[in-house]
């Protein structure tokens, strides 16, 4: 397990062929985005538009990582978590969060370079999101125009949410890869779990929304504080 971040040597490391991970699937909201001000903006327009309570942004933090519903359901005030509650929410939060989850949203530092330099390496590049599928793709598309992902996959109807692993699956039916050369990097216990439910290889970020003693309690295979970490952990022969 990484405690400490790697210095500055983003791309002195050479993936050839031989590269211990060939498929490298991110998480979104708080690992390759920092999306928190956009989400707690449009979850209190719609909460304050049927008239609920608001939440500062921080609170946001812990409310996120698995999936709008469950956002919504969190965020309502106690006796009000309802199904019915739950929709109309959405139902106000959707249009709005789809005009404006762009506005404050921002890749962590390091992020678009690391892409970049997996890209150049030919590392398989993937993601592997709880926000709804329409936004997933929107925001890859605006932040990342020059990387290509193999797959894009947020949350599609008919297919369970992370921790489930069927996202994965899906993502590794698209790869010639096997399972050992597969990276899961997230920022979550919720992505931690996802990749011991996959079967495949977890690493932690400390930079995104939950705590790094979250992480800790999955015991992923690495935790890492800096973007430029990860390249080296792919290049690993352990």
């Amino acid at each position: 397990m990484l405690e400490h971040p790697f210095k500055k040597r983003i791309f002195a490391v050479n993936l050839s062929e031989k590269a211990m991970k060939k498929l490298i699937i991110f998480d979104l909201d708080g690992t390759l985005l920092n999306t928190i001000a956009d989400l707690a903006q449009s979850t209190n327009y719609a909460l304050q538009t049927l008239g609920f309570p608001t939440h500062p942004e921080s609170a946001y933090h812990l409310m996120v990582g698995n999936g709008i519903n469950k956002l919504f359901e969190r965020a309502l005030p106690e006796g009000e978590k309802t199904e019915e509650n739950v929709l109309r929410v959405r139902q106000e939060f959707i249009p709005h969060y789809d005009q404006h989850n762009a506005d404050k949203s921002r890749p962590y530092p390091g992020i678009p370079e690391l892409l970049e330099g997996l890209q150049k390496q030919g590392v398989q590049l993937a993601v592997a999101s709880n926000k709804y599928q329409a936004a997933t793709t929107k925001l890859i598309s605006h932040y990342f125009p020059h990387i290509h992902f193999v797959a894009v996959f947020g949350q599609r109807d008919g297919i369970q949410v992370k921790p489930d692993p069927t996202i994965v699956h899906d993502i590794l039916d698209r790869t010639p890869v096997s399972k050992e050369e597969v990276l899961y990097v997230g920022d979550s216990g919720v992505d931690m779990q996802t990749a011991a439910n996959a079967g495949v290889t977890a690493c932690g970020v400390t930079w995104g929304f939950r705590p790094r003693t979250e992480l800790e309690m999955f015991h992923p295979e690495y935790i890492v504080d800096q973007a430029d970490a990860i390249i080296e952990i792919a290049a690993r022969r352990d």
